[in-house]
């Protein structure tokens, strides 16, 4: 006899982002014979909703607005009646998932924590405020799941219980995610790059990635026959205080190419991947360049080091100097070696972080909640 759990996840909104994303991606992959998924949204149905309904699963909204209210709290705790699991994705749906499922002992709850950053410089009051609230009822709660390594350490670390905190962690649609021989010839005969040893990275103009460290890295090995390909929001010519840093640097050979739909086409025409951020959760795109059989320099922000493991080069944060060294040393391998590296870093995301491996691992915890065998 299979027994069916009843789920219903939570999530803040559904516009495009990486808890929506991870959120949709889970329930792709969630075994439909083992659980019934509704979701609730308390804003809207924003991109990602559609998706999830084509998927055949019910979306409800509540559409509240920056402060929830009694009522949209009862159109929750009335949504959920008939869920065993509530499954949280970010601080506001962790908190009404705590208080909509109170004096419902037969309810399970499990938080989702997706940010790994709780400093005044990066979050509203507001938000910290319910970070605070939430670290003080989080040992109630069955299990609250990180995304990251990182993000756990500073939750604990905020006032958040340890003893029903684990980590998740993102997962990668494998069979999205693959090198492209034609896109790199392409992209590479376009940006007249097709001798160069590329480098590419891939952020949103923002403190945390540190493009200044990128750069300011980038100076000392440019002369290698190298072109640097920057996307991302904001990484335009129009971002004036960046074009002032790549002139001061005496930066020739790269390209600002701005937000990209296709990454995997840009990846697929680089010779490694290059992150330098100074602060990080779990970096999806780290991944998704492993993914097209990148090997990757990267920080020690964050999840960077875990997830690259043995299969590419780490150096400190904010140390443009290591930063390039790093880079060189990934610019002096012989390419047989650095495609092999490629090669390795692709089969560690598919056999650490597919998304169909990080389900079961959701699945085992749904499982484990209700004293179920998980194997």
């Amino acid at each position: 006899m299979i027994f069916i759990i009843n789920i219903t996840h939570i999530i803040t909104g559904l516009n495009l982002g990486g808890a929506e994303t991870m959120l949709y991606k889970l329930i792709k992959n969630t075994d439909r014979k083992k659980y019934n998924v509704e979701v609730i949204s308390l804003k809207d149905k924003g991109i990602i909703g559609p998706k999830i309904e084509q998927l055949g699963i019910k979306v409800h909204v509540i559409n509240m607005k920056k402060i929830p209210t009694i009522n949209n709290l009862f159109k929750v705790r009335q949504l959920i009646k008939d869920a065993e699991v509530v499954q949280t994705w970010m601080y506001h749906a962790d908190l009404i998932g705590y208080l909509a499922t109170r004096f419902k002992s037969n309810m399970k709850v499990l938080w989702g924590i997706r940010r790994t950053s709780l400093n005044r410089e990066e979050n509203k009051k507001s938000t910290l405020l319910i970070a605070k609230f939430n670290a003080l009822i989080s040992k109630k709660i069955d299990k609250v799941i990180s995304c990251s390594i990182a993000a756990k350490k500073s939750h604990i670390n905020f006032g958040y219980s340890k003893d029903n905190m684990m980590v998740i962690p993102n997962g990668f649609e494998m069979n999205k995610l693959n090198f492209n021989s034609e896109a790199r010839y392409k992209i590479r005969k376009k940006l007249n790059i097709e001798n160069k040893k590329v480098i590419i990275n891939i952020g949103r103009w923002n403190i945390a990635k540190d493009h200044k460290n990128l750069i300011e890295a980038y100076k000392q090995v440019e002369d290698f026959n190298t072109h640097l390909i920057m996307i991302g929001p904001g990484i335009t010519k129009e971002n004036i205080e960046l074009i002032n840093l790549i002139k001061k640097n005496n930066i020739k050979n790269y390209s600002l190419l701005g937000p990209q739909s296709e990454i995997t086409k840009y990846l697929s025409a680089a010779d490694f991947y290059v992150s330098s951020s100074m602060s990080e959760g779990f970096p999806n795109v780290i991944g998704e360049a492993m993914a097209c059989q990148l090997p990757c320099v990267v920080t020690d922000a964050g999840d960077s080091s875990y997830i690259v493991d043995n299969t590419g080069i780490i150096v400190p944060i904010k140390d443009s100097k290591e930063l390039s060294k790093g880079i060189y040393n990934m610019i002096q391998l012989p390419k047989k070696d650095r495609l092999e590296l490629g090669v390795k870093a692709r089969n560690r995301i598919e056999e650490n972080f597919d998304i169909k491996v990080v389900t079961e691992m959701f699945e085992e915890q749904y499982k484990k909640i209700f004293n179920l065998k998980t194997k």
